[in-house]
């Protein structure tokens, strides 16, 4: 990763927590509209640092939500198989 990639990724980390701890959806946005006044690659950059980790994060709870439904599901299977 260079220099680049590595400070939006960064940038990128920070904002998201941010703009949770803040409640502030928007503050993303206008974060890449200030970038994009300086510099094009690094506000690229930026936003492909913030999909990436949003998506994750999403895919990431679908897969844990999928995988309780499935224990659940297990726990109240009469005769199902214990899995440990």
């Amino acid at each position: 990763m260079g220099l680049i990639e590595e400070l939006a990724d960064k940038l990128a980390r920070d904002a998201i927590a941010a703009a949770e701890d803040l409640d502030d959806p928007r503050l993303i946005d206008d974060i890449a509209r200030m970038l994009a006044d300086t510099s094009s690659t690094t506000k690229e950059a930026f936003m492909t640092s913030v999909r990436v980790r949003l998506a994750e994060a999403r895919a990431r709870k679908f897969l844990e939500a999928r995988i309780a439904k499935a224990r659940a599901a297990a726990k109240t299977t009469p005769g199902a198989p214990e899995k440990g």
